[in-house]
């Protein structure tokens, strides 16, 4: 391996690293993708927004994905916090924006599995289901050493081992990282009524609801709350969960039932402060963590990638090889100001539906009564929820070239 040198090496195959991996590829880059392929399915879905979607098309796995995904024609929100500057309910459809939906739903198991189907059909792309236990640098290459004692080299490195990121911390990149007094009960939900491709956020004191459709009549569920309200709802049976359920969603779905596997998960964030070292960009959860509020986290991993894609092939384009310094410093122009944004936003949100304070509650009531009532603002902010059109990546801008 050590005589090996690749343009591209991925650490991390889960749906961020596998995407990198099969779009390097697609672009004829020489590119391996290290890691173990992780399938297991926890009850947890990802809802694909417009830009991501253009990112699978433009990698010619969209078909495959689609066909087990539902589509978000409509998203609705409630506030349930008992405020007394409660908004009535808003509805946002994607027709008023000139999509067919702002994205679709789909298992992360399920998506993992065809992106990795879709990995297997280039000759360009080597997958080691190995580990990565070192990494270093010199003028030339990177060097990744495996578990088994081998090392491989690259040009460019992209870390996309998650948040405990083992590469990230032997670049000796910062990070900051916090937690919040709450966790996400997540399940895959059967019941009575259609959902209507509508996606529902229930606003609650201790953190959103959310009901996002399946096909068919499911849905899955992200129910944030507090802690301690999160371990007595995951020690329930499924049937005694299942009407918890259909009370907090206030029957809206009728009868309901538990239709898969359940997961609970600690709220917390992380970020960086870079995304890039020499000769290695960090992508998806290696670079910033954040709660599953507002479908944002995947979405901006898949963001990271085809921004990286687009620093790598202008790079190639001006004659040099993926890891130059202008390669990454590009790199870290394009993703600064959009993730920062998107990670002040939510963690703005979950904060100002925790406090319970007046000024809060009337800021956020304000803020979605002008969303729902003032037509071009309520589109300049659908536009930008599903495809930021400010430096979004060539991918993302259903340019396939």
């Amino acid at each position: 391996m050590t005589e090996d040198i690749y343009d591209i090496a991925i650490v991390g195959a889960g749906a961020v690293g596998i995407s990198a991996a099969l779009a390097f590829a697609r672009d004829g880059f020489k590119t391996v993708l290290v890691g173990g392929l992780d399938a297991r399915r926890d009850g947890r879905t990802v809802a694909l927004l417009n830009g991501s979607v253009r990112f699978l098309e433009a990698l010619d796995v969209w078909p495959a994905i689609s066909a087990e995904a539902a589509p978000l024609e409509t998203m609705r929100i409630i506030d349930d916090t008992g405020s007394l500057f409660r908004p009535p309910p808003v509805a946002f459809t994607s027709r008023e924006i000139g999509l067919d939906a702002f994205g679709w739903n789909i298992e992360n198991a399920t998506l993992v599995e065809k992106l990795t189907a879709a990995a297997k059909d280039y000759d360009c792309l080597t997958l080691l289901a190995q580990q990565a236990t070192g990494f270093e640098v010199d003028e030339a290459a990177a060097s990744i050493t495996l578990v088994t004692g081998e090392t491989l080299k690259a040009h460019l490195v992209v870390a996309a081992d998650g948040r405990n990121s083992k590469l990230r911390e032997i670049a000796g990149i910062e990070v900051k990282t916090w937690s919040y007094p709450q966790s996400a009960v997540t399940a895959i939900l059967a019941h009575e009524r259609d959902h209507r491709e509508t996606s529902t956020e229930f606003h609650t004191r201790h953190g959103p609801f959310t009901l996002v459709p399946l096909p068919g009549r499911r849905s899955s569920l992200v129910w944030v709350t507090s802690s301690e309200d999160a371990q007595r709802l995951a020690a329930l049976d499924d049937t005694a969960l299942a009407r918890a359920i259909e009370r907090q969603a206030q029957s809206l779905l009728g009868a309901m039932r538990i239709d898969g596997p359940r997961g609970l998960v600690p709220m917390s964030g992380l970020s960086v402060s870079r995304f890039q070292s020499p000769r290695m960009a960090l992508v998806g959860e290696a670079a910033h963590v954040f709660p599953p509020i507002g479908a944002q986290g995947l979405n901006l991993g898949f963001r990271d990638v085809a921004s990286l894609r687009d620093a790598v092939v202008d790079a190639h384009d001006n004659g040099h090889e993926p890891g130059v310094d202008e390669t990454l410093r590009q790199y870290q122009r394009g993703r600064d100001l959009d993730v920062r944004l998107r990670s002040a936003a939510v963690d703005g949100l979950n904060r100002t539906l925790l406090s319970g304070m007046i000024p809060a509650d009337f800021l956020r009531g304000a803020g979605l009564l002008a969303i729902s009532n003032i037509g071009p603002l309520r589109r300049v902010v659908m536009k930008e929820g599903v495809l930021p059109h400010v430096g979004a990546p060539r991918l993302m801008q259903g340019v396939a070239a």
